[in-house]
């Protein structure tokens, strides 16, 4: 009996020719691949003839531990075709490793990632050795461009030289001891026939060497802890959640142009490379020339001799075109020459040509494939592509809301709420849905499927996935999710947490996002489902306290506003309207503390302003003359940020306040211009508060006042940004100066 042990690279073409050919040779008893145990009962599932790239999602949940990983399949991955070559063969089937739930692979979130990081310096001495950028370039010169004699024993000693004295990780050890018992009792029960075995190039050793002695009874496939929850299911895949560029764990990059290499072979593969970026280019309307595409072929053509590859292989490709089609300096290295995600700022030329690299493939299941509970449900209930506007005044509005809204928490593609209510709106009783067909939305509910088998239940388990580890603007988030998706036993839970972080919270502007949040659900109680719930209430009246302690402390000197520090200013008004006599909140206390801010040096301008408005709003009137606090608490340098604090919180006062406006057009107009031009951005952040209908009315009355036949139409509707006006504004004025000096104008 013989068993042949494979090592190969994960979506490798060249071993995945192998592996085939080895398996169509020996005609073995049994294949045996690295792949999860647990789906061996479901091996003909997996071969029904579907359309690769497929996966086989794990999603795995237990009171302490949630994961998801996937085991993905191309057509040019070695797993693929020696399980499609042995059951042409009539051999037995099975996957050897452990399930991918199982804490041997609890970091692991695609079980085909090729091992380098584990034997870097070896991989990078023979970088060095044979003058490639890196593994992937290493990889192509020595296996995918070379001829296919040999290349059993050239992948053996090449796997045997990495792996070397390398000490594997216990999670490593764990894995190899398990296949290896596969592997042994696989040799046992073939009646002398050949066994063949297809694993990751880095386990190929370690697997030669156990499976020599022990136990050669058939393993027991591991079932998951009482109380936790496993399921796998296959979903489609794409060739862009493979490709290394678009920050896939491990595996070849560009599975677009390994698809190609598949296919066509080396010379096919750049031809054809050649040609989709080319068509990606021309379709953007980048200018690329026949004499462009003849002199990247000419450059592909001789990097390839002088690396001495029979044909261009990916990187001399890649080379060629971009010093054909890429005439300036590049400030990023090439993207090729390392593995991971682009870079920011990569050239657009470079990006085009990584996008065609990767391909658009995306695969499709079998119209037999079981699909989990979850997918029929949103299915039947989902409807058609369009727009939707719910009634949530009617129970039958909230429900197709809540429908709508675990979907979102689920991340299925086309599903985008437009408008509806939001913690700083009103209680708007209407919500606008648009619905869009997308490729991508049965592998996300099958994926979601493992949290769960109805929309309701998964949405639950996503949004409790969230909470540990939350801080408190995380906290909120969930909370405000669980109220929109009618998971009331969660919003229970988030609330006691919440109330927990509130008293130790020491950023204001989380703080005033949670109170946002909790006072909309308690003042709305019917379209959140949390009527009546004491807990809320006292978490509302909890955070309002808590808000303005941290106010009152906050130090600092001029800077720009922060937009969160006055949406927390005014929650808190918010909370004292609606709320203070209702849950006991102090509202003299709050006035007293709103006086202090204003009146302190100290605080940063958009608090002063805030804490004004603030006071304002509760009184319903200025404290003392309007006018006078406005002037005193004028500062041009700072004018903006102060005047974005009050606006923010007391817009309507300050509009319908006989005096305040022609105040503060006074106090503007009489800036210096340097002063003027420095505050402008802070300027127009503060006027953004007011709504166009009252920025028009703002607009009549200073053209009202100051006359001139200015049409308020004409003030709103500048052809030109008003920085840079007021930019050539100062430029005149300098020039006027310049030219006053010289005596050339009077």
């Amino acid at each position: 009996m013989t068993v042949t042990f494979l090592g190969v690279r994960h979506h490798s073409p060249a071993c995945a020719r192998l592996a085939a050919d080895i398996v169509a040779a020996v005609r073995p008893a049994y294949v045996l691949v690295e792949g999860p145990a647990d789906m061996n009962d479901r091996m003909d599932e997996l071969l029904l003839g579907h359309e690769p790239p497929i996966a086989v999602h794990t999603g795995y949940r237990d009171p302490g531990r949630r994961h998801g990983s996937w085991t993905p399949f191309c057509d040019h991955s070695p797993e693929w075709t020696a399980l499609n070559a042995g059951r042409a063969a009539g051999a037995e089937l099975r996957f050897i490793d452990l399930p991918a739930w199982h804490p041997a692979l609890a970091g692991v979130r695609n079980r085909y990632a090729d091992a380098e990081a584990r034997y870097g310096e070896a991989t990078a001495r023979l970088c060095r050795d044979f003058a490639v950028d890196d593994a992937d370039a290493l990889w192509d010169h020595l296996f995918e461009i070379e001829p296919a004699d040999g290349l059993a024993e050239r992948l053996a000693v090449y796997f045997d030289l990495l792996r070397g004295d390398t000490e594997a990780g216990p999670d490593d050890t764990a894995r190899e001891a398990y296949m290896a018992h596969w592997v042994r009792a696989a040799a046992a029960h073939a009646d002398g026939r050949p066994v063949v075995v297809v694993t990751g190039g880095f386990h190929r050793p370690a697997l030669i060497r156990l499976a020599e002695d022990g136990d050669r009874s058939w393993p027991e496939v591991p079932r998951p802890p009482d109380g936790a929850t496993a399921r796998s299911y296959l979903v489609p895949y794409s060739f862009r959640r493979l490709d290394a560029f678009d920050g896939y764990q491990a595996g070849m990059p560009s599975p677009g142009y390994y698809q190609h290499l598949w296919e066509h072979g080396a010379a096919g593969a750049g031809r054809l490379l050649v040609e989709a970026v080319v068509a990606r280019l021309r379709a953007r309307r980048q200018q690329v020339s026949t004499a462009d595409l003849i002199a990247a072929r000419a450059a592909a053509d001789a990097l390839a001799l002088m690396r001495g590859h029979r044909h261009p292989a990916r990187v001399d490709v890649l080379d060629g075109l971009a010093g054909a089609l890429v005439s300036e300096a590049i400030e990023t290295p090439l993207p090729w020459a390392s593995r991971g995600p682009l870079q920011a700022g990569a050239h657009p030329v470079i990006v085009e040509m990584i996008a065609a690299l990767s391909g658009d493939r995306t695969g499709r299941l079998h119209r037999d494939t079981p699909l989990p509970p979850l997918v029929h449900a949103v299915l039947a209930v989902l409807g058609e592509p369009g727009e939707e506007r719910l009634d949530l005044g009617e129970e039958t509005g909230r429900e197709r809301s809540r429908l709508l809204h675990r979907l979102r928490v689920l991340g299925v593609p086309g599903v985008l709420r437009t408008s509806g209510p939001s913690p700083a709106g009103g209680a708007e009783l209407t919500e606008r849905w648009e619905l869009t067909d997308s490729d991508e939305r049965l592998p996300a509910l099958i994926e979601a499927g493992a949290y769960g088998v109805d929309p309701q239940e998964a949405a639950a388990a996503v949004l409790a996935e969230r909470v540990p580890g939350a801080d408190l603007d995380e906290l909120a988030g969930v909370l405000l999710d669980a109220a929109l998706c009618g998971v009331g036993e969660l919003t229970g839970q988030v609330l006691d947490d919440l109330a927990r972080a509130v008293g130790r919270a020491a950023d204001l502007g989380a703080l005033g996002r949670t109170l946002a949040v909790v006072l909309a659900m308690w003042r709305h109680g019917e379209l959140f489902g949390t009527s009546g719930s004491a807990t809320l209430g006292a978490v509302v009246r909890a955070t309002a306290e808590r808000a303005l302690w941290l106010a009152e402390g906050v130090r600092g000197g001029p800077a720009p506003a922060d937009l969160r520090r006055i949406e927390a200013m005014a929650a808190v008004r918010d909370a004292l309207r609606h709320a203070g006599s209702a849950l006991g909140l102090d509202t003299e206390a709050a006035l007293g503390v709103a006086d202090r801010i204003a009146a302190c040096r100290d605080a940063p301008p958009d608090l002063r302003g805030a804490a004004l408005g603030l006071a304002w709003t509760l009184r319903g009137h200025a404290a003392g003359d309007p006018g006078r606090a406005v002037r005193g608490a004028f500062v041009p340098a700072t004018a903006g940020d102060w005047l974005a604090g009050l606006f923010a919180l007391a817009r309507e006062e300050v509009l319908h306040t006989a005096g305040v406006l022609e105040l503060l057009d006074e106090l503007v107009a009489a800036m210096a211009d340097d002063d003027f031009l420095v505050a402008l951005p802070a300027l127009r952040q503060a006027f953004g508060f007011f709504p166009p209908r009252e920025r028009h009315l703002i607009a009549t009355r200073l053209t009202g006042l100051r006359g001139g036949g200015t049409s308020p139409w004409d003030l709103m509707r500048l052809d030109a940004a008003p920085e840079l006006v007021a930019a050539g504004m100062a430029l005149d004025e300098r020039a006027d100066a310049a030219l006053r000096r010289e005596g050339l104008i009077p």
